[in-house]
């Protein structure tokens, strides 16, 4: 099942890709006024570079599970939305101030690849860019789902969820000076908060798309919740076993910046007896959909797994 789940998260993510490349061009849209060439550049260098595209994919397969007869094309909006968002949190991470990387997904960063302020700018484009596609009537003809759908991003990606996470994390490093080392629920709270709440994000916005019920909101929300915490484990033990090139950016950065994690923390070992917890608890999430739910079982152990 791996190998198929792979070759349908490459499949979607040329889709995905083309879609969003028809949108990153320099035509401005009606209401804009013109779209500066370097920026849009930046924004496609950014967007354009490849990835796993899995929050996308995550909206798209929880919808059409819920909803057969939903098409790609119809999910396209969200699923563009929620990447951009995504892209312009890794732009900014990946900042001087920040990160301080070099390379993403094998290629410069946007900073090395043009300079500061246009990789600032082009993160701030393409974090505007997510509302704007998710506010637009065609990413659904009823104004209440879209305005749920822009405010589960605003929540997930703000000061309560991807940002705020950001700035734990910082602190984490020692920044400020003013905290004691984490430890593991703060550890928990902060990669809740950075990785998980735009996972989650995605599984609930898949599912007000396809027409949830509140239960099923509150069981795609926890399956979000494990899938993001899985992602974060299995990041971390990436950053202490695999190499630079597998990766396609920088590794071992955890123990440099002295950043607490849950690998540091509790060892390799124990790290992958909770990914093996965490994998049964979303495939049991799934139950009620039995067959149906393979491609979503099939992301949780890809998740856990991955090599990259």
């Amino acid at each position: 099942m791996t190998a198929a789940f792979e070759t349908a998260l490459a499949d979607f993510a040329s889709v995905l890709e083309a879609g969003l490349a028809a949108r990153l061009d320099t035509a401005p849209q009606s209401g804009e006024i013109a779209r500066p060439a370097r920026l849009v550049e930046a924004m496609r260098h950014a967007v354009l570079a490849g990835g796993k595209r899995l929050r996308p994919f995550l909206l798209v397969e929880v919808a059409r599970l819920l909803n057969p007869g939903l098409t790609v094309a119809a999910l396209m909006p969200a699923a563009s939305a929620i990447e951009c968002l995504h892209c312009y949190s890794l732009v900014h991470d990946d900042l001087p101030a920040m990160d301080d990387d070099a390379l993403r997904r094998g290629r410069p960063t946007v900073h090395v690849a043009y300079d500061e302020a246009t990789a600032i700018l082009a993160g701030d484009a393409l974090l505007t860019l997510a509302f704007d596609l998710l506010a637009d009537p065609a990413c659904h003809a009823d104004p209440a789902v879209r305005a749920a759908l822009v405010l589960d991003l605003a929540r997930a990606g703000g000061l309560g969820g991807m940002v705020g996470g950001q700035m734990l994390d910082l602190a984490a490093e020692g920044r400020f000076g003013d905290g004691a080392a984490p430890n593991e629920a703060d550890i928990r709270i902060l990669q809740a908060m950075k990785t998980g709440a735009l996972i989650r994000a995605a599984t609930v916005m898949g599912a007000r798309l396809g027409g949830a019920t509140a239960e099923e909101i509150g069981r795609f929300s926890r399956f979000g919740d494990i899938l993001g915490l899985a992602f974060q484990l299995a990041d971390d033990l990436l950053d202490v076993t695999a190499t630079e090139s597998e990766m396609g950016k920088a590794v071992a950065k955890d123990a440099a910046h002295g950043k607490g994690t849950l690998v540091a923390r509790l060892g390799i070992s124990a790290v992958r007896s909770e990914l093996d917890r965490l994998v049964a608890e979303a495939t049991d999430l799934l139950a009620p959909w039995g067959a149906r739910s393979e491609t979503l079982a099939a992301a949780a152990h890809f998740v856990a797994e991955r090599r990259r």
